[in-house]
């Protein structure tokens, strides 16, 4: 650990002594069926030491196909996470694509997270970090870990210190990407928590004709590479029925498999 310790939401520290961090739920808000999604996910990390931050996007703005679906939209998606948060008592995560939209998603989500293609686009790191809520920043499939610091550095110029970096995997050719664990020091050196994001590694960008496919399965092995590389924390979507979600279906840890996945990596 080279980073202070880090208080990212109310309740939930990164740092010497503290359980590691997760972020997990479905890639999108769906609608009201997604406040049922967060319990069943609340049932099943019961127990398990970590610290669960629920994660869902009231818009997929990064879509492969002009005609994927996109979500809920702002307005009703932070009425469903703000649900989410009083029901459950959970801290919540949802992707921003646009400056606007940080300021109203800061008044109900506790981070603020960046895509990874828009991992450079300064005004809308500048507008999550004025928020002073975390910001969790998706490295860019194309960037150099050594280069996420740029990033950091926009938020921190508004004073905002909460940051989270998440490796989400390198285009390796057309198709595929891979996770260099190796470069786990380079990513730390810019002194912020690092966290791995294993089901949009096992992403296959456009393989399915206009959408992403995937394959879920090898997730759990990058789950266990990622728990003995030493990794601050880990992102995951999950969904009760991964192939009735309008995105990312192919990579999304089954529900009923996650406990017993995440008991091998905490355990």
């Amino acid at each position: 650990m080279n980073y202070p310790l880090t208080e990212i939401a109310d309740g939930i520290s990164l740092g010497e002594g503290n359980d590691p961090l997760l972020i997990a739920g479905p890639c999108v808000i769906q609608g009201p069926e997604t406040i049922d999604h967060a319990h069943q996910i609340a049932e099943a990390l019961s127990g398990l030491p970590a610290q669960w931050v629920f994660k869902a996007s009231f818009d997929k703005a990064n879509r492969t196909s002009g005609s994927g679906l996109r979500g809920s939209g702002l307005e009703h998606g932070l009425n469903i996470l703000a649900q989410i948060k009083e029901q459950l008592r959970v801290p919540v995560l949802t992707d921003v694509h646009l400056p606007e939209q940080c300021a109203p998603a800061a008044e109900v989500c506790d981070i603020l997270q960046i895509p990874a293609f828009l991992c450079r686009q300064t005004d809308l790191l500048i507008a999550a970090g004025k928020t002073n809520r975390t910001v969790n920043i998706k490295k860019g499939q194309f960037l150099a870990p050594r280069d996420c610091g740029h990033a950091a550095e926009k938020v921190r110029s508004t004073q905002n210190q909460k940051i989270l970096l998440t490796e989400r995997g390198t285009f390796f050719g057309y198709g595929r990407l891979v996770v260099d664990f190796a470069s786990l020091p380079d990513m730390q050196a810019h002194g912020c928590p690092v966290l791995l994001d294993a089901t949009h590694s096992v992403q296959a960008p456009g393989e399915l004709d206009g959408a992403t496919g995937g394959d879920w399965k090898r997730a759990p092995i990058l789950l266990r590479a990622g728990a003995a590389a030493g990794y601050d924390g880990f992102f995951i979507e999950t969904h009760p029925n991964p192939e009735e979600s309008p995105s990312d279906a192919a990579n999304m840890i089954p529900l009923q498999h996650l406990r017993e996945i995440l008991g091998e990596c905490f355990n």
